[in-house]
Order: C-alpha cells, then sequence, then structure tokens
C-alpha cells in the first residue's frame, strides 16, 4: 500500500510542477510582447510568484520519486534500465526549471534578449520530454 501512496503523490506534485513549467514560458512570450511599463511590471509579479509557488512541487516530485527507488530496492534499480533513462530526461526538466529561473530574473532586470519566438519555443521543449518520461514509466519499453 505505500508503494501506491508514494505513486500517488510523485504523479501528483509531478502534475502541479508541470503546470508551472507549462504556463512561465507563455507568460514570458506576452511579456516580450508588450511595450507598456506597466504590463511588464505585472507580469514581472507573476512570473516570480509562479516559478517560487512551483518550485516546492518540483522538489517534492524529485522526494517522492526517490522514496519510490528506496522502496523498490536496489535490484529493482539496477534492472530499471527504462527508469535510469527516464532519471536523465527528468535532469534536463531540473535544468530547464533552473534555467526558467535564470529567465525571470532576466526579465526582473529589463535585460531579456531574446524574441517572443524564442520563448514559444522554450514553451514546446518540456512537452517532449514529459511525453518521453511518461511512456517510460508507463510502458517500461527498455
Amino acid at each position: 500500500m505505500t508503494i501506491l501512496w508514494l505513486k500517488a503523490l510523485h504523479i501528483f506534485f509531478m502534475v502541479a510542477w508541470f503546470a508551472g513549467i507549462f504556463y512561465l514560458p507563455r507568460l514570458f512570450v506576452y511579456h516580450a510582447e508588450t511595450s507598456e511599463q506597466a504590463v511588464k511590471d505585472q507580469f514581472k509579479v507573476m512570473e516570480r510568484r509562479l516559478w517560487l509557488f512551483v518550485t516546492p512541487f518540483a522538489l517534492l516530485t524529485l522526494v517522492f520519486g526517490l522514496a519510490l527507488i528506496y522502496t523498490y530496492g536496489y535490484a529493482w534499480f539496477a534492472a530499471s534500465t527504462w527508469l535510469h533513462i527516464k532519471i536523465v530526461l527528468v535532469a534536463l526538466l531540473y535544468v530547464y526549471h533552473f534555467y526558467l529561473w535564470s529567465l525571470v530574473k532576466q526579465f526582473a532586470a529589463d535585460k531579456i534578449t531574446h524574441s517572443s519566438r524564442y520563448f514559444r519555443i522554450l514553451n514546446e521543449a518540456p512537452v517532449l520530454i514529459l511525453l518521453a518520461v511518461v511512456l517510460l514509466a508507463v510502458v517500461k519499453f527498455i
């Protein structure tokens, strides 16, 4: 029964984290497209608050994922090639998450040099990683 609770919490916090990962770059798109300072200032507040709001979800996703690995045991971990690939992909998501923080800080300082098109592409990037992670976790085909 413990494993089911760990899985449920891991999935819940992952979904909550991804809500922010999907929405924050969309805010960047709108922020990059506006020229009104009052609107830019509002976006700065929204971006910072959103990143700070979803970061605990990212950490709890990690905590419950590690708890699952610990609960299943070393032999299971060693034999789960799909999980090793998933961990690499998830590590890339954490790099992406902290890259978003660097962008939040750049927007806050009005030092963004990227176009709204760049942020549109950035907004789509985690979708492919999410698809791969879900397929690996559910199908375990490797």
